[in-house]
């Protein structure tokens, strides 16, 4: 027999290990590639890593302490460390290509450390901790799994903070840099693509906003297609051991999926048997329906074996006679399928093939309906099983997606007013992240891409890096509000600052293509939507919101108390 916890439970712990490999190599090549120097891509890389295992430190210690459950490593979080591996990565991207524009102006080592910490140090912060809040809006959803989730990737992220502002600055001081070095000296291809970008994007930034409005729109038309899938088997792609064990025990045996019906009813009654036929007959016309089982079907078939007569395949219309039958059925077969105490209780057993997360909402109404209209006041039918709570799964993984949007966006804003002191400012921050949402979700619903538990997870990493991308753009853009006398430069020199980081942010989290090879079909998901991610909110801080601020400067932005 097979062994499907301990066949899960080891597919994880080799997919989740190999897809760290591969996110980690991907992401240190194209960081090489941009950054130059690989003395700074491993300070970057030593951040991470120290990052990832306080992370995982801090998950068993939890589970040691506590012994919840919810701090295992499940398969929700094979994910973990992949997305960990992608926030931390973005504050030493900042800190590091913040540190080698200074060191291009200010050839001195502490100068230009302390104004990299000094212009980075606010954004760091509260990138930091919105982030922190996205994850822990994770601890309002109904499933317990992902509270453990919200609250390791919170403590994870803590501590890329930590290390960014102490271990990070202090290799960058205490390393000797040469400042004609080809990394530091000279801007790299992408540093010079974002900033010819920039002066295109604000030459005409209504006609910029409009467009990505309209990209906007199309996401959110894209969400009313979305689908939900939960069931586990379906994760798996075609050929995955697990399975193919589950669907060889569809095709030769009695099925893996359940529907339980509990029957409040004198189970002695004829009519009461009657009707679990009835309803029987209607549920195995499913084509997807193994089997069902039933007291019924136990009394038809002792009916049938004392008068020898396929003929009697039936109900007693007797209630004597169906008793006389219970007497003669052993008990040890009876107490599988009634309460051999009261006889007031019964089960319907129903076994089918394993479903999609659409077929069994479809199945289950449509159950739910015929008894409905042929309902019995007298009798009280109950449904649970498999099949029932893959059903109700989806409304909670829908509520949790709600809950998370909701309670990280307005935790931002609320953050953001409060740092920012302006009304404007708030609403701006979470401009970036609003649309990526949409954008995201509404692409899923228009490929056909289904919603589960693991995709669900897309809410706080996008609501995490949308909010980092807007912070830190504002940031500049108000160090710059107080430096710079011309109005017209301001998004300019902004572009300039933060655009280029930015975008080595996302460049080098490309690693999330990692996930693409994963056996685990959401995780492939997972994987292209989050490289989806990634451009939607850098197009979201750029597109939208920093054309919006240069098309409102004038109107609400030039403020001396900033």
């Amino acid at each position: 027999l097979i062994d499907f916890n301990d066949m899960i439970l080891e597919f994880i712990k080799s997919d989740a290990s190999q897809l760290i490999m591969v996110g980690l190599f991907i992401m240190i090549l194209l960081l090489y590639i941009n950054i130059r120097n690989i003395r700074a891509v491993l300070m970057i890389l030593m951040v991470i890593l120290f990052s990832l295992v306080s992370m995982n430190g801090f998950m068993g210690w939890m589970f040691y302490l506590t012994g919840n459950a919810i701090f295992n490593f499940t398969m929700i979080s094979t994910s973990m460390p992949i997305v960990l591996l992608t926030i931390a990565n973005s504050d030493g991207v900042h800190v590091v290509t913040h540190y080698f524009k200074e060191l291009r102006n200010l050839p001195d080592n502490k100068k230009a450390i302390s104004k990299t910490m000094n212009s980075l140090g606010l954004p760091i912060f509260l990138t930091s901790l919105t982030t922190i809040i996205a994850f822990l809006s994770m601890v309002y959803s109904p499933i317990p799994q992902m509270m453990g989730y919200g609250l390791v990737i919170s403590f994870g992220i803590f501590w890329a903070w930590f290390l960014s502002n102490s271990l990070l600055p202090s290799l960058l001081l205490l390393s000797k840099w040469n400042p004609d070095s080809k990394g530091i000296s000279s801007e790299s291809y992408l540093e010079r693509l974002i900033n010819g970008l920039g002066q295109k994007i604000f030459k005409y930034p209504r006609r910029v906003l409009v467009a990505g409005l309209l990209f906007v729109l199309v996401g959110f038309i894209g969400i009313s297609q979305l689908k939900v899938e939960v069931n586990i088997i379906k994760f798996f792609k075609k050929g995955n051991s697990i399975r193919e064990s589950t669907e060889f025990v569809d095709e030769n045996f009695g099925g893996t999926m359940s529907l339980l019906m509990r029957v409040n009813a004198n189970m002695n009654s004829p009519k009461t048997l009657n009707r679990i036929s009835e309803i029987q007959d209607y549920i195995e016309t499913h084509p997807e329906v193994k089997m069902s089982v039933s007291l019924s079907d136990m009394i038809k078939e002792a009916h049938k074996t004392l008068y020898n007569d396929e003929s009697y395949y039936r109900i007693p219309d007797s209630l004597n006679e169906v008793r006389n039958l219970l007497f003669m059925l052993p008990s040890e077969q009876k107490e599988t399928v009634v309460n051999t105490t009261t006889y007031n209780t019964g089960m319907i057993h129903t076994y089918l093939v394993s479903l999609s997360t659409e077929e069994i909402v479809e199945i289950s109404d449509d159950i739910e309906d015929f008894i409905l209209k042929t309902s019995n006041d007298e009798i009280e039918i109950e449904s649970s099983g498999l099949m029932i709570m893959l059903k109700e799964f989806v409304s909670m993984i829908i509520s949790s997606s709600i809950i998370s949007i909701v309670v990280s966006i307005i935790a931002i804003f609320i953050i953001s007013f409060i740092f920012f002191r302006r009304l404007a400012w708030a609403l701006l921050s979470v401009f970036p992240l609003t649309s990526a949402v949409i954008l995201n979700f509404g692409l899923m619903g228009i490929f056909g891409v289904r919603l589960s538990h693991l995709t669900a997870l897309l809410t706080s990493i996008i609501i995490g890096v949308g909010v980092d991308f807007a912070v830190h753009y504002i940031s500049s853009y108000r160090r710059h509000l107080r430096e710079e006398n011309d109005v017209s430069k301001l998004s300019y020199l902004t572009m300039n600052d933060v655009g280029y980081p930015i975008m080595l942010d996302v460049v080098s989290n490309m690693g999330f293509a990692a996930l693409l090879f994963s056996d685990l079909v959401p995780l492939n998901y997972m994987g292209g939507l989050m490289i989806f991610a990634m451009l939607s909110t850098s197009f979201g801080t750029f597109l939208l919101m920093g054309t919006t601020i240069e098309i409102l400067k004038h109107k609400i932005l030039r403020d001396t108390e900033i």
